[in-house]
């Protein structure tokens, strides 16, 4: 039987390379630090990119477009261009919104 990558393994690899990250980041807040540096990730994405092209079947399992995340991680700012893809909008303008409907909601149930 032949190795198969699931969710997990890619999971468990991809927040190693979070954590070094993380690492590697002279930010203070985590928030911060989680989204300063991204080589370890940008490096990940490139080697399954790399063994998906020499052993597809690893992936069998799994559909997961390596090519359109490592474009997002080699953008500017990955958690914008993330937010911007998903959500039509920046990620601080989405938590703007987020803020605003719940203020909206506070108010309704203090009503």
């Amino acid at each position: 039987m032949s190795f198969k990558y699931d969710k997990d393994n890619l999971f468990k690899e991809f927040y190693v390379a979070k954590d070094k990250d993380v690492a590697l980041s002279k930010k203070k807040t985590v928030e911060e630090k989680e989204n300063d540096v991204h080589t370890n990730r940008i490096q990940f994405f490139k080697d399954h990119i790399e063994l998906k092209s020499k052993n597809p079947s690893y992936y069998d399992n799994v559909d997961i477009n390596f090519e359109n995340l490592l474009k997002v991680y080699q953008s500017k700012d990955p958690r914008d261009t993330f937010y911007q893809t998903v959500f039509g909008m920046s990620y601080a303008a989405k938590k703007f919104s987020e803020n605003a409907e719940n203020e909206i909601s506070d108010e309704n149930i203090d009503q």
